[in-house]
């Protein structure tokens, strides 16, 4: 039998049919090809700290690169406050379409045993993108204090329970300040400070023994002379300060520490802008120009999977966990 158009109804059916199947694939094609064209407008990289710091200078010499290799505009934003809770929160309530994203440092994972109420939950809450540079801190002291090493410092605290100062200016250097002091068994006073910058005169001047802080804070120091680094928290020694010890190889064992910097994105990013986005990163990582910016930051690339990157923040949350059953960490 013949339609109204005279077309044979069967025909028209199959017709029909095909039609009705190709229309419900197409949704099912649509996301795959909206993420293969990803990026295709601006992208916006929080830093929730404030400029000129580490983290700020090598993101934006990373969104320079990733901008030129992938085609669009990545800005970089600081939102700074709260040890980096208030730029954090502000991306974990995101859309998850991959024109948001942070860069962080170690602190990130530690904030949910250091902050009350904290707002977001650092890991369920932001999809790891890549870890972007590790690097140690070192223990410090003025050029022409009379401390040349752990050992001459350790003599000193043990005589003097209580009495010798150590300086501290975020959580990861409290972190590692309370555990040297606990590791070593001495009893030590951990003074801290608003950023490094506000310990450094008193410290250089000798009316603080020592402090702890970044590579970054520590270089420009050694270069004009003013201080001497007694130690790095690292597992090995710094290829930037060769001839100083580990905290190990000075005689204090369980007290080694290494800090990161990290891209995450919000939660349920797809994993193809996830995995798009951190092959860019580690490629720029390689680039003449981001090479040198962690070379003045005396800070390494660390190129690693996503997969490796989630297992270790995961071990970094039983870290900090343990951390603060034993009383050393911060509580802000």
């Amino acid at each position: 039998m013949k339609n109204a158009n005279g077309a044979p109804r069967g025909m028209m059916r199959r017709t029909l049919l095909a039609t009705g199947l190709t229309a419900l694939a197409i949704p099912a094609i649509r996301p795959a090809r909206a993420q293969d064209t990803w990026p295709n407008r601006t992208v916006r990289i929080v830093v929730p700290y404030a400029p000129g710091g580490g983290t700020d200078v090598t993101t934006r010499a990373l969104a320079d690169a990733l901008g030129k290799s992938l085609g669009q505009t990545f800005v970089v934003e600081n939102r700074a406050g709260a040890n980096g809770i208030v730029g954090s929160e502000g991306v974990s309530h995101s859309p998850a379409d991959g024109y948001t994203f942070m860069v962080v440092t170690s602190t990130h994972v530690m904030t949910k045993y250091i902050t009350a109420q904290l707002p977001f939950h650092p890991l369920n809450d932001f999809t790891p993108i890549a870890m972007t540079a590790r690097y140690p801190l070192v223990l410090m002291t003025a050029a022409k204090s009379p401390y040349t090493s752990v050992a001459d410092l350790l003599a000193d605290a043990k005589k003097k329970p209580g009495a010798i100062a150590q300086g501290t200016s975020d959580a990861q250097s409290s972190f590692t300040a309370n555990q040297f002091a606990k590791r070593a068994g001495v009893d030590m006073i951990e003074i801290p400070y608003r950023g490094s910058g506000a310990y450094l005169a008193e410290l250089t001047g000798g009316h603080l023994p020592v402090a702890w802080g970044s590579t970054a804070t520590a270089m420009p120091l050694l270069g004009a002379g003013t201080v001497k680094v007694l130690a790095v928290s690292s597992l090995e020694r710094s290829a930037f300060m060769p001839d100083v010890p580990t905290v190990k190889e000075s005689g204090v064992n369980g007290a080694e520490f290494t800090g990161w910097f990290g891209m995450f994105g919000p939660a349920k990013l797809p994993a193809a802008i996830a995995d798009k986005l951190h092959d860019a990163v580690i490629a720029a990582m390689e680039t003449p120009e981001l090479s040198q910016r962690l070379k003045n930051l005396a800070v390494d690339a660390a190129p690693m999977t996503r997969a490796a990157f989630t297992s270790q923040l995961a071990k970094e949350d039983l870290l900090w966990q343990q951390a603060e059953k034993d009383g050393m960490l911060p509580k802000g």
